[in-house]
């Protein structure tokens, strides 16, 4: 009988504590060997330490963005496999992070299933078929994401935000009053 192969190390990186936490939880659940990190710094010192197989990188940590440390992961250790995870997804960050070396990008909220599935995506499927079964964000959606980014760089300031975004401030609020597009 041979044994089975141990599961992969992943390292999950994200400045919000609660979400780690709780994605790390789950991982273990799994099988997996998981640990969190909540800065880059922490990040790269985990990863020396740990030596993971896999990570999870959040886009937005605090001040500092979450594609200036893939490059520096990979440095560190060539064959990790990278998943993107943001709550702001764009075109133009998910086509950078592919571009840096990420392995894959994904959408916050993201199921565990799907995480998995992000990383595993050569092994045994292509990536057009994965991309089938992916949820695709709406042009809604999209706008959504986009006017709350905006937003939150301006401090909630809705004036702000209008001139930012180029459009009457009326149409922003009624935009905001309705619940976020499904």
């Amino acid at each position: 009988m041979t044994p089975t192969p141990a599961l992969p190390r992943i390292l999950v990186i994200d400045d919000d504590v609660h979400f780690s936490q709780v994605l790390c939880r789950s991982l273990e659940r799994q099988g997996f060997t998981a640990r969190p990190a909540h800065n880059s710094s922490a990040a790269l010192a985990t990863q020396a330490d740990f030596q993971p197989q896999w990570a999870t990188l959040d886009l937005r940590m605090a001040q500092e963005s979450g594609l200036t440390l893939i490059p520096q992961l990979l440095q560190q250790q060539p064959e990790i496999k990278i998943v993107m995870l943001t709550g702001y997804a764009s075109i133009a960050t998910a086509v950078e992070a592919i571009k840096l070396g990420a392995h894959n990008y994904l959408h916050k909220p993201a199921t565990l299933q799907e995480l998995l599935a992000a990383f595993k995506d050569d092994n045994g499927q292509s990536a057009e078929t994965s991309a089938e079964h992916a949820q695709v964000m709406s042009v809604d959606q999209l706008e959504w994401e986009h006017i709350q980014r905006v937003l939150n760089e301006n401090d909630g300031n809705v004036s702000a935000t209008a001139r930012a975004l180029n459009m009457h401030r009326r149409t922003l609020q009624r935009k905001l009053q309705k619940y976020a597009p499904r």
